[in-house]
This record gives structure tokens, sequence and C-alpha cells, in this order.
């Protein structure tokens, strides 16, 4: 017989923060179950010493046991390759870079985890985000953590308001320092471990190889464009419309071998992201090289020294009308209408001041300030004040 508790199952992934939000949730009186993910292992390109998932799955079962709640293992691999690891290699192959934390999210967390939880009788499923909701007359916001260093929301910017209505997020309210005072407090395992750095729930990944498992290396040349290139300073020109515009502000440059010197070679353009720096091996530079530009049809990749070079700033972007996605649907912008917000195209990245304009084919969010290394792929996020209100992948 279910208890007269609400129930609520955490994704306990052998880390701090889920461990101290199941131990909140009991104190709380929720009736709790410790659920850890094993979504996809491969030793030839994981450095394994880094997050191993079994080290992990050790240290989530001895926390469920110290808090006395019960705890089970359910492996995701399957869905984990369909969804994000084929989705990461096609994504490479066409030359743009995506983020799969946030589809881990969307697609595996609050979604295959969601419908494993609510099979068990949640109420609720839970997570160790420093983020918060808040809900008001059945509308939940989605509002950045307390704590400015580690605010997650950009990571949660594609759930839907179906999904927030199952979530709790414990420890939004608390900082990274409060969470692992508590959990030395409680004498958790997990009180002094790393934070992990790698892929979502995989662990500490080599890029290059777990990329070669899929996409040939492919020699090609690196191609310098000089910060006096004539295209980035021709005089602004009378535009037709706004939105053309609005167009052109997030339209990536095309270059072309003539239009700089080769200064390497390198193993394959969809290796690289705009922005990069390292990986390169190129030397003899003031500045270091950034990836302005890569064409994985020609394999080309275009660099430009120093983090101040023309080639990596842009004022706007686009997202397709596919892609545009609000997790606040009554704020959903129609054609025609505008909004400023507050943006970020990477986590961690202080949020910046745009607008977001809205036509026929989808939105460009044109920001006061030029951004740099914007990249197709990406996910653009924005917020009215603290709360994450629409997002969508950079086009």
């Amino acid at each position: 017989m279910k208890s007269t508790k609400p129930r609520v199952v955490v994704g306990l992934s052998g880390g701090v923060d889920s461990s101290v939000a199941a131990h909140l949730l009991v104190q709380k009186g929720y009736e709790v179950i410790g659920l850890f993910m094993k979504n996809w292992h491969d030793d030839s390109v994981t450095i394994s010493d880094e997050c191993p998932w079994l080290e992990d799955s050790n240290d989530a079962m001895i926390v469920a046991q110290k808090l006395g709640i019960p705890f089970q293992t359910v492996d995701l691999s399957a869905e984990y390759k369909t969804r994000i690891v084929d989705y990461m290699f096609r994504e490479y192959e066409s030359g743009r870079t995506p983020n799969p934390d946030v589809l881990c999210n969307r697609e595996i967390k609050f979604d295959v985890f969601l419908k494993i939880a609510m099979e068990l009788g949640a109420d609720f499923v839970a997570t160790g985000h420093y983020c918060r909701k808040d809900t008001q007359n059945g509308i939940h916001r989605l509002l950045a953590g307390i704590d400015n260093n580690k605010d997650q929301s950009y990571f949660l910017c594609q759930l839907s308001q179906d999904q927030l209505s199952k979530t709790l997020f414990p420890i939004g309210e608390l900082t990274k320092s409060e969470v692992r005072a508590i959990a030395s407090e409680l004498e958790l395992v997990t009180a002094d471990k790393k934070d992990s750095q790698g892929l979502c729930f995989i662990g500490k990944v080599r890029l290059p190889d777990f990329l070669q498992q899929q996409l040939q290396p492919k020699k090609g040349a690196i191609i310098a464009i000089p910060n006096d290139f004539s295209v980035y300073h021709l005089p602004t020109p009378k535009w037709e419309s706004q939105e053309e515009k609005w167009k052109n502000l997030s339209t990536q440059l095309a270059y072309n071998p003539t239009d700089g010197v080769q200064v390497g070679e390198h193993q394959g353009a969809h290796y690289f992201t705009v922005g990069q720096r390292k990986g390169l091996a190129v030397g003899g530079t003031q500045e270091p090289l950034f990836v302005i530009a890569t064409d994985v049809q020609t394999n080309t990749i275009y660099v430009g020294e120093g983090k101040n070079h023309p080639g990596l700033y842009r004022h706007g972007l686009f997202i397709t009308q596919k892609e545009l996605h609000w997790v606040r649907q009554d704020l959903e912008l129609v054609e025609g209408q505008q909004l400023e917000v507050l943006a970020r195209i990477r986590y961690r990245q202080p949020l910046q001041k745009a607008t977001l304009h809205r036509v026929a084919s989808g939105g460009y969010l044109v920001f006061e300030a030029p951004q740099s290394a914007i990249t197709q792929g990406q996910f653009a996020a924005w917020y009215l004040e603290d709360e994450l209100i629409g997002s969508g992948v950079i086009a």
C-alpha cells in the first residue's frame, strides 16, 4: 500500500548535490526513493579514473543506505545512445557543436527517467540542479539558483510546463559551500567528491577519440584570417527592412582559403568548434589562435589571432521556428512581436541584454553588445530577470 506521504524519486548520481537533495527531501517528510541511471560507458574513450560509472553507482548506494531510503539502478544505455550519442555524431558531422547536457536533461532525465519514476508511483522527481521552481496560478516558473557561480537553469532550458509540474529542485536555495557543509555534517561519502566534468552521465571523455568512433580523421588546412580583413571594415549598409538587418547581424561570415594564409593542418574540421583555442598545434604567433569558423564541406578551419579578433564576434543569432521553445508558453511571441530579455549562449556566461524578434521563419536574438563565439548547434536561453522563459538551438 502506497504511503500517504508524497513519493519522490531522486536521481542519485553519486555526487554531493543529489545526495544532499535526497537528504533534504527526507527531512521534509517525503517518501524518497533513490534511482541511479547507468547511461553509456565506453572505456576506450573515457578517462576512467575521472568518473567511472561503477564508482558513482556504489557511492549513490552508500548514500541511500545512510539516508535509509530504497535504492535502485536502471540501465538507460539504449535510450541514451539513440537520443544523445547518435545525435552528437550527426551534429558534429554536419559541422555543428551540440550541447549534450541540455538534450540529456530534456530527453533522458526529464523524459525516460521521469516516466520510470511515475511507473514507481512517484508524485515527483527531484534532481541536484542549482535552480528553483515557483508555481503561481498553475504556471511553473524556472528560476536561477541562488548560487550565481553554480546556477544550472541553462541546462534545463528545454523543459516543458508538464515536466516542471512533476519536478523538485531541493538545493536551489543553497550555495555549493552550504551543500558540502550539510554533506560533511552527515558524513556522506560524497561530501568531498569532485564535481563531474564530463558529458552528461557519461564521465570525462576524450572528445576526439569519442568522435573517431564514427567520424574518420581527414587532413585539412588551417587558414589564418588577418585582423584587418577588408570585410570586417565595410561601412554599414542601409537596410531595406529591419528583418534584413537582423539577418545580417546573425549571419556567420563565409570564408574562402584565399581570404587568408595557411598556417597548419588539422585532422578533421568536425573535431573543432568556433571559439576553440586548444588542439590547433600551431605556434609562432604573438597571441593564441582561435577558431573563428569551420567548413566541413571543404574540411577547412579558419582561425584568428587573439581573443578580440573581429571574426569571433557578432551581434545576433537565428533560431528556426521548429527550434523555438517556450518554458513559459503563456509568454510566447507571435510574428511581429519583440521582447527585451536577458540571454546567454553558454553555461555560466553572464546574462546579456538582448531583444528577441519574432518573424515568420523563427526568431532573431539581437544582443546589445557583440558576443564571442556564437556557435551553431548550441542553445541560446532567454530570461526575464532571474526566470528562464525560453530557449532554442542556434541555426
